[in-house]
């Protein structure tokens, strides 16, 4: 059973990815809301992530549905596109003002911030929410060299948790795959003409059915 203190998780959805893919496994997102429902009263679960919005069809996009629709509140803004020095396209999407802005808000309803990221920028927003009372527990990794979390944010936190010791909770199955009839073809996305890349086997969520 839960207890009666409030959480919302927060989660820093290209740190978090990249957390992942450096210790070899996938979330399977809705098993991650529930681990966390059946401890506390979880009042929010924000996903945070930058998208390049002048791409006809983006690899996240599914991902970003689905988590809309099932329990999370998404937040994103578009990448800002630029040239270096030495001529080369590059992206930048950082979502770390959104991030704190909402758990500053949020900071008199919640009794635990549950931070999903690793970026030492975050240390003065987790100060601040536990000058505010509020306990900050972060998740990220020791596990891989180098570790994905700055030493100052994991010391500034409440509690630290490796993801690693997450794996078999709120991780995918490896054995999970799509389940198709022989010959059936793979679903499409919201009719929008192009194949589903995998969903179920990146994110470990079920796909859309197809549209009729």
């Amino acid at each position: 059973m839960p207890t009666t203190q409030r959480s919302a998780i927060f989660i820093d959805g290209a740190n978090l990815y990249a957390t992942t893919k450096a210790l070899g496994f996938d979330i399977d997102y809705k098993k991650l809301l529930k681990e966390f429902q059946s401890r506390e009263i979880l009042l929010r679960a924000f996903y945070y992530t930058a998208m390049i919005e002048d791409q006809e069809y983006s690899s996240i996009r599914p991902l970003i549905d689905w988590l809309d629709y099932n329990g999370y509140r998404v937040v994103t803004k578009p990448v800002k596109e630029f040239t270096d020095s030495m001529g080369r396209r590059k992206y930048k999407g950082n979502m770390d003002i959104e991030l704190a802005i909402d758990a500053l808000e949020l900071s008199t309803h919640i009794d635990h911030m549950i931070l999903f990221s690793g970026d030492g920028d975050f240390r003065s927003l987790v100060e601040a929410m536990q000058r505010r009372g509020v306990k900050v527990t972060v998740i990220s990794t020791i596990q891989t060299q180098p570790a994905m979390i700055s030493d100052e944010l994991r010391r500034q936190a409440d509690e630290f948790v490796d993801l690693a010791s997450l794996a078999g909770r709120i991780g995918r199955d490896p054995g999970e795959r799509p389940v198709r009839a022989p010959g059936e073809a793979p679903s499409r996305y919201r009719g929008e003409g192009r194949t589903n890349p995998g969903l179920e086997n990146r994110y470990g969520i079920r796909q859309p059915e197809a549209e009729e």
